[in-house]
């Protein structure tokens, strides 16, 4: 899968109408990376428990609390965990490059942002597939809107991101590998 250069501009704050040998640039550095990196995925589905203070994915301790689980999931009966990564590979191609080409790193880790994204979208695709005739609610991840970071590790161990595709949590709830990305998506009928 190649990132797509669009969005790695859009990442990079190219604007509307970036310049030629920065898009040049970004495609060759969207090459590279396909080679050499591509996203996985794991996600798994659970019923959804309304309760006053929220949404509990049933026979688990997650509950999901505040505005945005409260729009997204308020038709949905059941919700899927997902978590998507690139891997290490990356972050080492990230870390290279910073000590030689700063503005090749900073493109990398652009096209790596709009790589996870994609595979995002594709493991969105497979689920859409997997339960047809279901609505899709927009996904949504710990430390957007007010979901908490917090729920990272909750999240990651019931998928359990480390054995299935190596992500892991820090004791600050962010990821590692760094372009990773845990998200909710809400089914109904």
């Amino acid at each position: 899968m190649l990132p797509d250069i669009d969005e790695a501009l859009r990442y990079l704050g190219g604007g509307p109408h970036p310049p030629e040998e920065l898009r040049q640039q970004a495609a060759s550095v969207a090459e590279e990376l396909a080679a050499q990196v591509q996203p996985r995925y794991t996600y798994k589905l659970f019923p959804l428990v309304r309760e006053e203070s929220g949404f509990r994915l049933d026979g688990t301790d997650l509950l999901l609390s505040g505005q945005t689980a409260q729009r997204m999931l308020a038709q949905c009966g059941q919700a899927v965990l997902l978590a998507c990564t690139l891997g290490t590979k990356l972050d080492d191609m990230i870390r290279s490059a910073q000590a030689r080409d700063m503005a090749r790193a900073v493109i990398l880790d652009a096209c790596g942002s709009a790589l996870v994204e994609q595979g995002c979208d594709e493991a969105e695709r497979d689920i859409a597939a997997r339960f047809p005739g279901l609505y899709l609610t927009d996904r949504f991840s710990p430390g957007y809107g007010d979901m908490p970071l917090s729920l990272q590790p909750t999240i990651c161990g019931l998928l359990d991101t480390a054995r299935r595709v190596g992500i892991h949590v820090t004791p600050s709830f962010l990821m590692n590998p760094s372009k990773s990305v845990t998200a909710v998506i809400g089914l109904s009928d």
